[in-house]
Order: structure tokens, then C-alpha cells, then sequence
């Protein structure tokens, strides 16, 4: 008991560590990919091909049959009977009742090609079965983006509110001062506190938001993310815009559509080749070998046989063509995949150029803003600006703030939308 109380609590100091610690984008990526119940299909995946390929290989093995038959027939075969008074012996006759129990042993030696082809089409459906995994988790890329970069902006809310909570502090106190001194009446510390109030409703708005974001974060990744969780701001990496590479996961996915096509094809040819084995059978029957035995005898057989199926190539054209179409049907959706990815990486190139003017102008306007507010500080002190005055120019600051954060967001999110978008 003792020893169970001591583990969870160490447990529990590891798991709150965990959430006091720094926290990337990348490692929530990796966290979410390993947590998502799907990447359990990977195994399933493998022990299928396992069992497979085992199955194909078997067929390099004897193959051992056993067939048994009892019949009834009308007539038989019968020597005449001048023939045995010639030789001067009595003849036997056939029974028309015939019994016989066969075991044959058979090896193949050469099939066409036909095992090494189901081998080679079992190594490529596997791989498509993979790569379309890989087309469904990596989805969760892009949720995992919206989820932190949603956070990020929701703490840079809650200090640039912290920030004008502080700027109407001061202005509260100085307003205090200047009604002791008769100079401000109650209505303008009253309409100072309405702000305050109303930047304390914001603040527990965007709290509450952002618990909201945590547990989904959480969930998808496997980590506890508290309020304490501090998130590592990326680097905006422009250099993504010279990189036009596709290393999307489709595009293996398609390859590897076309690989499994290619194998089926020969799958198709080798399925009609002649095959060639050897085999020996042992029996026991009546009659035998040979028919002029009385009763039942054992007997064996061995020998080659070639067997070739031709009717197989009455549809060897018509199958054949069928994989070459599904074949095209894949290239026109990997064509149709490329170009419109093509035009979303343009309009995301675009879109990181526009934002990088913006936050530029975003700084000149923050810049001017806060003069504008000082200018309005200094004309209520003189009185010749009322309180409404300069608490319309401190939200206007706070507006500007709010919206560089913003826009600095909304520029990193489009860079790792860039990345997802071509897998760099």
C-alpha cells in the first residue's frame, strides 16, 4: 500500500512538471500522432502482410491431398472368352463395383511466377495501407496548429488586457487624486471603473477560452496543459517560401496506388503461364493398377506434370487494361491533388507577404497611438479634454495592440500552414 501511495505520487509531481515545463508546437505534433488511437493500426497493418507473405511462401511447400471414390458402373471392361481357351487358363472378369483411396504428394518447380508476383503485390498493398495511414494522421497537424497557435493568441490577449488594466489603474488613482483636489467630479471615476469592470469580464472571457483550448489540446495529445503550460513562440521561418518542394504524404500515396497496379499486372501475366511439378500418389483400390488383380491392392504413381490454364487468357487484355485505367485514375487524382495545392500555397505566400506589411505598419500605429493617448492625458489635466476623451484613445491604443498580437499570430499560423501545406 504504501509503496502504491509512494508511486502515485511521484507520478503526480512528473505530471506537474510536465505542465509547468516549456511546450512546442513540434512536440505537440508528435504527442498527438502517438496518443491518436489510429496509429495502433500500423501493427494490424504489419501482421497482415506477415501472414500474408507466410501464406504466399507455403505454396513453395508439398502440397498434400486426399481423395477418395467408390462407384458403380454398367458395364466393364471384358477379355473374350475364346482368348482363354486358347491359353487354356480361366480368365478373371471385372466387378462392376470399384474402390479407390489416393494420397498425392505434389511440388511445385515452376509456377509462372505466380507466388513471387502475390508476394510483391502483398509488399505494395501493405505500403498503400500505410501511406494512407499516414494521409490520416497527418491531419492532425493541422488541428494541433489551431489549437496552439489558437493559445498563443489568447495569451497575448490576456497581457495586452493586463496592460490596459494597469494604464486604467493609473489613471483611476489619478483621477482620485484630482477629485480630492476638485478638479475631477465621481462621474469620471465612475466612467474610468466601467472600463476596468470591463476588462475584467474580458479577462475571464479569455480565460475561460482559453481552459477550453487546454482540454482539447490535452486531449489530443496525451499532456496535461494547464494555465502553467508555457508555450514556446516558433520563429516565423520565411525561408519556406523558396522551398516549392511536395513532400506531402498523398504524393506516396499515390505512388504507391500505381506500385500495387504494376504487381497486379503481374499477378495477371504470371497467372496464365504454364506451371510445371512434380508428384507421386500411393493408393489402395479395387482394382489396382492392375485391373486383372482380384480384390483390393495398394499402388503408386509419380511422375512431372505441366498444366496450363489457356482460357485465362481470354480476359488477360480485359484485366490488363482495367488496372491501366485505374493506373491513370490515379495519376489524374495525384495531377488534381498538386494543382490545387499549388494554388493554396500561392495564396499563403501571398498571404505572409501582406502580414509582414502589416505588423510594419502595426508598430507605426501603436507609436502614434500612444502620443495620441499622452496628448489626451495632458489636455484632460489642463481641461481641456473630458475623461471620456482619453478613455476613447486608451482603448484605441489597447485596439492597436490587440491587433499587432493578432496579425504576429495569424503570420506565424500561415507559416506552419505553409509547412503543412508541402510537408517542409
Amino acid at each position: 500500500m504504501k509503496k502504491l501511495i509512494l508511486f502515485n505520487f511521484l507520478f503526480l509531481i512528473c505530471q506537474l512538471n510536465l505542465s509547468a515545463q516549456s511546450l512546442t508546437i513540434e512536440t505537440c505534433q508528435e504527442k498527438a500522432k502517438a496518443n491518436y488511437p489510429l496509429v495502433k493500426q500500423y501493427g494490424l497493418i504489419e501482421q497482415t502482410s506477415q501472414f500474408n507473405i507466410s501464406n504466399a511462401n507455403k505454396g513453395y511447400l508439398p502440397q498434400l491431398s486426399l481423395s477418395a471414390k467408390a462407384t458403380y458402373q454398367s458395364a466393364v471392361t471384358q477379355i473374350p472368352a475364346v482368348l482363354g481357351q486358347k491359353l487354356g487358363v480361366a480368365l478373371p472378369s471385372l466387378a462392376k463395383d470399384q474402390y479407390q483411396a489416393v494420397l498425392e504428394a505434389s511440388q511445385v518447380i515452376w509456377d509462372g511466377g505466380v507466388i513471387s508476383s502475390q508476394k510483391k503485390s502483398t509488399y505494395a498493398g501493405t505500403e498503400v495501407e500505410k501511406q494512407k495511414l499516414e494521409v490520416d494522421l497527418y491531419a492532425l497537424k493541422d488541428r494541433v496548429n489551431q489549437l496552439f497557435f489558437g493559445l498563443l493568441l489568447l495569451n497575448e490577449q490576456l497581457k495586452q488586457n493586463d496592460i490596459l488594466k494597469n494604464d486604467l489603474v493609473t489613471n483611476y488613482n489619478r483621477l482620485d487624486a484630482y477629485k480630492q483636489n476638485g478638479i475631477a467630479n465621481q462621474a469620471d471615476i465612475d466612467a474610468v471603473h466601467v472600463e476596468q469592470l470591463n476588462a475584467d469580464q474580458r479577462e475571464e472571457d479569455l480565460k475561460s477560452t482559453r481552459k477550453t483550448y487546454s482540454m482539447m489540446l490535452s486531449a489530443l495529445t496525451g499532456l496535461i496543459i494547464s494555465d502553467q503550460t508555457e508555450l514556446t513562440k516558433p520563429e516565423a521561418d520565411l525561408s519556406i517560401l523558396k522551398d516549392t518542394m511536395n513532400r506531402r504524404p498523398e504524393i506516396s500515396l499515390f505512388d504507391a496506388q500505381n506500385k500495387l497496379y504494376e504487381s497486379q499486372k503481374s499477378l495477371v501475366n504470371a497467372g496464365n503461364l504454364p506451371k510445371l511439378g512434380a508428384f507421386v500418389q500411393g493408393g489402395y483400390g479395387q482394382p489396382g493398377l492392375n485391373m486383372f488383380t482380384i480384390g483390393f491392392s495398394p499402388f503408386y504413381i509419380g511422375g512431372l506434370r505441366l498444366s496450363w490454364n489457356i482460357s485465362g487468357l481470354y480476359s488477360q487484355k480485359n484485366n490488363i487494361n482495367k488496372l491501366e485505367i485505374s493506373r491513370k485514375s490515379v495519376d489524374i487524382q495525384k495531377e488534381t491533388f498538386l494543382f490545387n495545392n499549388r494554388l493554396i500555397t500561392k495564396q499563403q505566400q501571398n498571404e505572409i507577404i501582406k502580414l509582414q506589411s502589416t505588423i510594419s505598419n502595426d508598430d507605426e500605429i501603436i507609436r502614434l497611438r500612444e502620443n495620441i493617448k499622452k496628448a489626451a492625458t495632458a489636455k484632460m489635466e489642463n481641461g481641456t479634454a473630458s475623461v471620456s476623451d482619453l478613455i476613447r484613445e486608451i482603448n484605441a491604443e489597447n485596439q492597436a495592440r490587440q491587433l499587432k498580437s493578432l496579425h504576429e499570430i495569424q503570420l506565424l499560423m500561415t507559416v506552419y500552414q505553409l509547412k503543412n501545406n508541402s510537408n517542409n
